[in-house]
């Protein structure tokens, strides 16, 4: 893993190979020849797939010495790369390179894309949150008809003094909270570790300036813990609305199950507090059991779900969620955004003046946490 070395702001002895499904934005290699007149830039454009290039399609020699390369799912082996120090990810989870031997047989280091997502997900979260609570999927059904139809408007709610709870409270999760706040929306966080200091809660991953909640100062509670019970304190603490933005890990697979949903139903505490919750996963399907989702669904225990991933993925033709009436599913698209590529730039040229000055680097993935 990197460390802090002495001053080297030209980046001489270092070459970027940048494989990438988007051309290279007009000057943007001019601008690193300008920032970094030692540093050798390739610049590959692979087509948008999630099948890592094969290393063969590059010319040869090409790795090796590439000592940092930008990437979204293709990497070397060690022999491959053997000078690789530096692989900046385009994506925010590392779930698909954690069996890869670059990295988990040398100490390159790892960054991820934590911060790029934040804005759009967001949107995407307090959309379909609003569009179930508002109706629009059956009132655009009836637009479709031609049916002026106000049944159910009766039962519309809005989302002041609602609670929102974020399990996972990440860059996606504290720009949620910022956008639910404006909403008048209570939040409740969750954090796998403890955060009893100011100083723990703040915020020291990337993230595009003047959003998120770099303090850490929104969520009017905060949850911890890696025991069962510390979970379902969490869960069980009165949530309108449930985001489940946590990375996938072993220790996370599965995680919200039957009973985690029996705790979000207040099974055992009465009628008035039975199916309040709203379910929103833009993590990975992994981390919530589908079959208990389902039958979460059916059972009233929650009100509903908005689903941007799913487990199995792609979700099957004629799975049951398709046709669930209180479910959403968007493909694997809450991340998009035109602006994605122009903020992982802004990580990878942040990081590339950190490498210069021997400084460490943002967004430097914990090998014993997985993320």
């Amino acid at each position: 893993m990197l460390v802090k070395t002495e001053s080297n702001k030209t980046l001489q002895g270092h070459k970027l190979l940048v494989i990438a499904p988007w051309p290279a934005p007009d000057g943007f290699v001019e601008k690193l020849a300008s920032a970094f007149p030692d540093l050798q830039v390739v610049y590959h454009v692979q087509r948008w797939t999630s099948t890592p290039l094969p290393l063969i399609t590059l010319p040869a020699g090409t790795w090796d010495d590439v000592t940092i390369l930008m990437t979204f799912s293709t990497l070397p082996t060690p022999e491959e790369a053997p000078k690789l120090q530096y692989v900046q990810l385009m994506s925010a989870g590392v779930n698909h390179v954690l069996d890869k031997p670059m990295f988990k047989d040398t100490k390159a280091a790892f960054c991820t894309a934590n911060g790029v997502h934040g804005p759009q997900i967001s949107e995407w979260i307090i959309s379909t949150y609003l569009a179930f609570e508002r109706h629009l999927p059956q009132y655009l059904e009836r637009q479709k008809q031609g049916c002026w139809d106000t049944s159910g408007m009766e039962t519309i709610e809005d989302s002041a003094n609602k609670t929102i709870g974020i399990l996972g409270y990440g860059s996606i999760g504290r720009q949620t909270a910022r956008v639910a706040t404006a909403l008048g929306m209570r939040v409740h966080a969750y954090t796998l570790h403890a955060r009893p200091t100011p100083d723990s809660r703040r915020d020291r991953s990337w993230a595009p300036p003047g959003l998120g909640d770099p303090d850490g100062t929104l969520p009017a509670k905060w949850f911890s813990g890696a025991e069962t019970q510390d979970l379902h304190a969490f869960l069980g603490s009165g949530l309108d609305l449930l985001v489940v933005a946590a990375p996938l890990t072993g220790r996370s697979r599965a995680l919200v199950g039957r009973a985690e949903f029996a705790v979000l139903g207040g099974v055992g505490e009465g009628e008035g507090k039975k199916g309040r919750t709203f379910v929103a996963n833009v993590a990975r399907g992994e981390v919530v059991d589908t079959e208990a989702l389902v039958e979460a669904l059916e059972g009233g225990l929650v009100r509903g779900a908005a689903l941007d991933v799913t487990d199995p993925e792609p979700l099957p033709e004629g799975h049951v969620l398709w046709g669930m009436r209180n479910v959403i599913v968007t493909p694997h698209v809450s991340g998009a955004s035109t602006r994605y590529f122009e903020r992982v730039l802004r990580i990878l040229e942040g990081n590339l003046e950190r490498l210069g000055r021997g400084e460490a680097l943002v967004n430097l993935v914990d090998r014993e946490r997985g993320y």
